[in-house]
């Protein structure tokens, strides 16, 4: 099976492949594509995969911006840590929607529904009310497990300033302390409650009640002056510029 990944986190591509196998499925990698320019481009000129497993957040944009500057006919199976673009999703050829981090149990039913049809599921209102309830959210988490030292303690999600990969190593940041996090970035999105904590571009989530200034920044960014910054510059990348301010308008 000819298979295509659109994932901006080579963690979580890694972390993918890894579950695809462990499922027992079979495939050759067609590449890994992290922008929705590239993902244009590589659809533009190669043949369909079989089957493509494609982010929606991206370094320079929404992975839907692929359908609409290009022809895209291969099935999607939609591996996200956001459940507010379901909708848009299974309008477009869409298998299935997997919220991050990803279950062993969910990518297998993914694939078998794939494997049993060949045509895109079919949008009607009782798939739809399943799909929205499967993806309803009770509660979001309230702790977070980080390193200290040799072990290990749990500090409140209320208490994060931000949160920053480096390196391919996530930190997160209190007021008085940095901490390593054994998440990535994705993962840690996913499960923060997202009316206080904003990710700003592909490396950096920020809580609202940190920031302190919003100044213009060139090319129509914006850069944010946040509690105990450290070494970090807060740049809100361009395609996200006209979300954050409607966020912090909330």
């Amino acid at each position: 099976m000819r298979v295509l990944i659109i994932e901006d986190e080579q963690r979580a591509a890694s972390q993918l492949q890894r579950m695809l196998h462990t499922c027992g499925f079979e495939f050759q990698l067609l590449g890994i594509i992290d922008t929705v320019e590239d993902a244009v481009q590589w659809f533009q000129e190669n043949t369909p995969p079989d089957l493509a497993f494609m982010d929606i957040q991206l370094a320079d944009g929404l992975s839907f911006e692929i359908f609409q500057k290009t022809e895209v006919s291969a099935p999607i199976i939609f591996t996200t840590a956001f459940d507010q673009y379901a909708i848009q999703a299974f309008k477009v050829n869409s298998v299935d929607y997997l919220l991050k981090p990803i279950q062993k149990d969910d990518l297998s039913a993914a694939l078998d529904k794939f494997t049993k049809s060949s045509t895109p599921a079919t949008l009607t209102p009782s798939v739809l009310q399943q799909l929205l309830g499967s993806l309803q959210v009770t509660s979001k988490r309230e702790g977070l497990l980080v390193k200290e030292g040799s072990g290990f303690v749990q500090i409140k999600i209320s208490e994060l300033l931000y949160c920053y990969s480096e390196d391919s190593i996530t930190f997160g940041v209190t007021a008085g302390k940095r901490f390593i996090i054994d998440e990535t970035i994705d993962e840690l999105f996913g499960s923060f409650d997202q009316n206080a904590f904003y990710r700003i571009n592909r490396g950096q989530i920020v809580a609202k009640t940190s920031i302190q200034k919003i100044d213009p920044y060139f090319n129509h960014r914006v850069k944010l002056s946040v509690a105990n910054p450290r070494d970090q510059e807060f740049i809100v990348s361009r395609p996200k510029t006209a979300e954050f301010k409607e966020w912090m308008n909330r």
